[in-house]
């Protein structure tokens, strides 16, 4: 699988790519941080300000106990008070004469705002109903807030609920009532605690609990039908923020709490209002950059894709210019250059590139001929039917040897007769080589030695017939003819890292340096045929079989010989005639 590259992407692909990497999507992101930071911003506010508020309604709703505390401690610490409505009067007379002369005063300035009534209640049969104070009765004793009051026994005003309505009840036992049951019960205004919870300021519902749990009272419309009932038994819906305030370090308010519990959508109603706001702008930032990077995406695609067309159009030859346009950027520019280069390509085609054509035409042609004139001076039909006549009567005097020679020949030109194809397998290039060597050494005498190996597992390769004969026939005449000792050829084939390796060599006069030079440059150059016609048209013939995939070199020495190697390669792609 190919691994990911950016510029394998089209460029339409790109932009979008960049679009979306830096505008939707930071868009996006900044839009919806944006709004979950203001909501954030918004919710801790409200939060602080419901905690706030309910602190409020904590200190409001505390400072009016506190009033009626107030009453109590007067009223229970009033040694004379507390004497007088535990002393046994004689008479009515005498009570009604230390009321008006005492307790009614007593009472009369303890009244404040936070306090809607207060009552002494007393088992003293001696003292009449009057005023603020009452007898202690069995009906009393039945009510709902002396039955809880009855749970209290510490020295300090208890606050009960009762009949929704918030008492402060103590018993007023401070000095020695004579065994009398006293108590104080201080009603505190509601209207007032009401008046305290709905202008609160909390954007909720607020309870008041007692110690166990249960609500006492509640700003909640259906509170009537959950006074008594636990807090923990009622179901706020999951979107809901709790909020709890609980009274500490104070003995008559341990235990008692304030609990708020506040709707989430009505926290961020102002967020919730501003969200089309966020919208819109989201689809103003959306729609703006996407209609100027479609604009100049389409000034970049179109003319970018209309190049591409006409270069395409080159490929079949048509060299059809891009019509052009008033445009000074980089494609304009680019498409001016390629209108000035499919020109050039044009004209260089029809003035340099056909010329060329034609002249490596007219070379390959000579080549050809020069190929069927080397065949023409070693292959006429005629000088066969010579030579085997003059073979059949060298037989019939008994001049063997010279008819072996005359054999040899013979064999020779019919292997140029018999030979159709261009290439042939390296064991007849030897048998043909072997012929020439043995004509050679007829001329020769003993002032000839040869020794032909090869490796028997590249006899069947093909190559070009014709190729290793020439150099061969190089090493005998020029080298062996003019040495004055013995001529020894040596010709090896073998294999090897899947090459064909030909290496001859022979004994003879060699030459220089400058000799050598001016040879190689021969046989490099596209020239007539000059001396070493064999030589050349070798070398020639393995240039336009195998190119650049062969290798030649020759190394000689003046006075001592001549080396030559060659290596053709055994790759089947590359054999001669693919």
């Amino acid at each position: 699988m190919p691994r990911w590259n950016l510029n394998y992407m089209k460029l339409r692909d790109k932009l979008l790519l960049m679009y979306v990497l830096s505008v939707f999507i930071p868009i996006v992101v900044t839009n919806v941080v944006f709004y979950n930071v203001t909501s954030a911003n918004i919710r801790s506010q409200k939060t602080r300000d419901a905690g706030m508020a309910l602190n409020n309604l904590k200190n409001d709703l505390r400072v009016t106990i506190d009033q009626g505390v107030g009453l109590s401690y007067s009223l229970y610490t009033d040694p004379v008070f507390n004497d007088t409505i535990s002393r046994s009067f004689q008479s009515h007379f005498e009570y009604i004469d230390a009321y008006n002369s005492y307790l009614k005063g007593q009472f009369s300035g303890q009244m404040n705002q936070g306090i809607r009534w207060y009552q002494v209640y007393t088992d003293n049969s001696t003292i009449l109903s009057s005023g603020y104070i009452d007898r202690l009765t069995d009906d009393v004793r039945n009510s709902d807030w002396y039955v809880q009051f009855q749970a209290y026994s510490a020295p300090y005003p208890a606050l009960i609920s009762s009949d929704q309505m918030l008492s402060l009840v103590q018993r007023l036992d401070n000095l020695d009532t004579g065994g009398r049951e006293q108590l104080l019960k201080i009603d505190l205004n509601m209207d007032m605690i009401k008046q305290y919870f709905h202008n609160s300021g909390f954007d909720g519902k607020v309870y008041l609990l007692d110690p166990g749990g249960h609500i006492q009272f509640s700003n909640d419309p259906t509170a009537e039908a959950q006074i008594g009932k636990r807090y923990s038994e009622i179901q706020f819906p999951n979107k809901m923020i709790p909020f709890e305030i609980t009274y500490t370090g104070i003995n008559y308010l341990e235990g008692w709490s304030l609990h708020g519990v506040m709707d989430e959508e009505i926290v961020l109603k102002e967020v919730r209002k501003s969200r089309s706001f966020v919208v819109w702008l989201a689809c103003i930032n959306f729609v703006l950059p996407s209609i100027i990077i479609a604009a100049m995406s389409r000034s970049i695609h179109v003319r970018l894709v209309r190049i591409l067309k006409h270069m395409k159009k080159v490929k079949t030859q048509n060299f059809q210019t891009i019509p052009p346009e008033d445009a000074r950027d980089e494609i304009g520019q680019l498409t001016m250059e390629f209108n000035r280069m499919t020109e050039t390509i044009h004209n260089l085609i029809h003035e340099v590139y056909l010329a060329d054509i034609q002249k490596k035409d007219l070379e390959l042609k000579q080549q050809e001929a020069q190929l069927h004139a080397l065949h023409s001076q070693i292959n006429p039909h005629f000088l066969f039917n010579t030579l085997e006549s003059v073979r059949m009567r060298s037989l019939i005097k008994g001049e063997k040897e010279t008819a072996k020679i005359v054999h040899n020949m013979a064999k020779m030109f019919r292997k140029s007769i018999s030979w159709n194809q261009n290439d042939v397998t390296v064991k007849e290039e030897l048998e043909l080589i072997e012929s020439f060597l043995q004509i050679q050494k007829y001329r020769f005498g003993e002032k000839l030695q040869y020794t032909i190996e090869a490796d028997p597992a590249v006899l069947m390769y093909r190559i070009p017939k014709m190729v290793i004969l020439p150099f061969v026939e190089n090493a005998s005449i020029h080298g062996i003819e003019s040495s004055p000792g013995v001529g020894i050829i040596q010709l090896f084939v073998s294999m090897e890292n899947d090459q064909l390796h030909i290496r001859l060599t022979d004994n003879g006069i060699g030459m220089s340096q400058a000799k050598l030079e001016e040879l190689l440059s021969y046989l490099d150059q596209n020239t007539d045929m000059g001396e070493h016609v064999g030589m050349k048209n070798a070398y020639s013939r393995l240039k336009l079989c195998y190119k650049n995939h062969f290798t030649f070199d020759i190394q000689t020495w003046e006075g001592e010989g001549t080396r030559i190697q060659i290596k053709l390669p055994l790759d089947p792609s590359a054999m001669p005639g693919d």
